[in-house]
């Protein structure tokens, strides 16, 4: 029985924990003009190309010179493929985004990472449908 237990608790000491969410939430983020970054994807993918890169790259750069500030991570994608798709779609390319965040060096509990859909984010045949936004919410 203790070897048991002994094995048990290193299964559970071995699982990485996931970070704390900070208190915060990306209700109006889109409404923010101010330290807003776009992340641009080709139509209907979800692959991070080298503009995107260097744009996740400027945006961490920031967060990080300012550790206090949290940061709102809005995919968004057109409706060309459907809602239900658009919607996948939009909300894998803000995880990419934030796993590349993350990567760069900006801690997860930070970050929030959300999907914002045709009408919803009133981006529907603008360009911008096809990328992610970066907004470092301002300091309450």
């Amino acid at each position: 029985m203790r070897a048991l237990w002994g094995g048990l608790a290193w299964m559970l000491l071995a699982v990485p924990a996931e970070a704390q969410p900070r208190p915060f939430n990306c209700v109006g983020a889109e409404q923010l003009e101010d330290d807003v970054i776009a992340v641009p994807f080709a139509r209907n993918s979800m692959t991070l190309g080298p503009a995107g890169r260097s744009a996740i790259a400027t945006a961490a750069a920031q967060a990080k010179a300012e550790p206090e500030r949290v940061i709102c991570v809005l995919g968004h994608a057109d409706r060309s493929v459907g809602a239900e798709a658009s919607t996948r779609i939009a909300a894998r390319r803000a995880r990419a985004v934030s796993v590349a965040l993350a990567q760069q060096g900006v801690e997860r509990d930070r970050v929030r990472a959300e999907a914002r859909v045709g009408a919803f984010s009133g981006r529907v045949d603008e360009p911008g449908a096809r990328a992610v936004t970066i907004v470092l919410l301002p300091l309450r």
